[in-house]
């Protein structure tokens, strides 16, 4: 068992639900990657998504666009996010998992990844352009390294696939709330809530909800449908916007208000 199973098994005896954010290693320079880990923790995050910025990221939206754009900007390079995540992780406590698309793993070698990430203190990782029909090339080497692949659906996933992937994976399952990209959304699909219930029903890992979550009233809504949710843009803008006070806002508000399940 590793952190996020042990972080979701805590959660489960307490009644609470899952907050994982989301920040772009190196977006405001790699030396701010401990510090703004160490605040996500202080303010209560279950596990932090750590972004590794590429060139050609097909699920993100403008603003981890621009994120990943500012961080290749700063030099930014997946050995230097590795060693100092490794650093990191001596203080730092909460479960982290690394998210990245397929071509950089292929560029810095799976095997070398799969042990660098592993000694460094990854404890998830989450690949959205590597389909569950071509994962062996990496799910077997994480398996073996005690490294959860966190796997997606969609709202276009048919239900048996659905649980067909939720059945490969002992972390949780990243349940894509938007018919998209990433990025701040006013309003959902009026089938979200039943889509939720339906994947959460299938599923024998935690379900968390991700893409287009911004502000407390959604965190709130979608979480009361499963087991948690995934912040990534509106994290990112408000740590560009050094707004610490919404960033506690925004991760403290299912700590006081979440055990309504509908």
């Amino acid at each position: 068992m590793n952190r996020i199973q042990q972080a979701f098994n805590d959660l489960k005896t307490r009644n609470l639900k899952a907050f994982v954010p989301y920040i772009m290693a190196g977006d405001g320079g790699l030396d701010c990657l401990t510090e703004r880990l160490h605040t996500l923790e202080a303010f209560g995050a279950t596990a932090v998504e750590i972004g590794i910025p590429f060139s050609d990221p097909v699920a993100d939206g403008p603003t981890i666009q621009l994120a990943g754009i500012r961080s290749l900007k700063n030099g930014t390079t997946l050995t230097a996010i590795i060693k100092e995540v490794a650093k990191a992780r001596g203080s730092v406590q909460v479960p982290l998992v690394m998210m990245t698309y397929m071509n950089p793993v292929y560029t810095y070698g799976i095997e070398t990844f799969v042990h660098d990430i592993k000694q460094a203190g990854i404890d998830g990782c989450i690949i959205p352009d590597l389909p569950v029909e071509e994962e062996d090339i990496i799910a077997p080497q994480l398996k073996e390294a005690g490294i959860e692949l966190i796997r997606l659906v969609t709202m276009t996933t048919p239900l048996d696939r659905i649980e067909m992937i939720a059945k490969k994976g002992n972390g949780f399952l990243y349940t894509v709330t938007v018919k998209g990209i990433t990025g701040v959304r006013h309003e959902y699909d009026h089938d979200l809530g039943k889509f939720l219930k339906a994947v959460k029903d299938v599923s024998p890992i935690p379900v968390l909800a991700g893409f287009g979550i911004s502000n407390e009233d959604q965190v709130k809504e979608l979480a009361s449908y499963c087991d948690g949710v995934i912040v990534g843009s509106k994290i990112v803008e408000l740590f560009e916007k050094n707004d610490i006070p919404s960033l506690q806002n925004l991760l403290t508000v299912l700590q006081s208000d979440q055990k309504v399940v509908k």
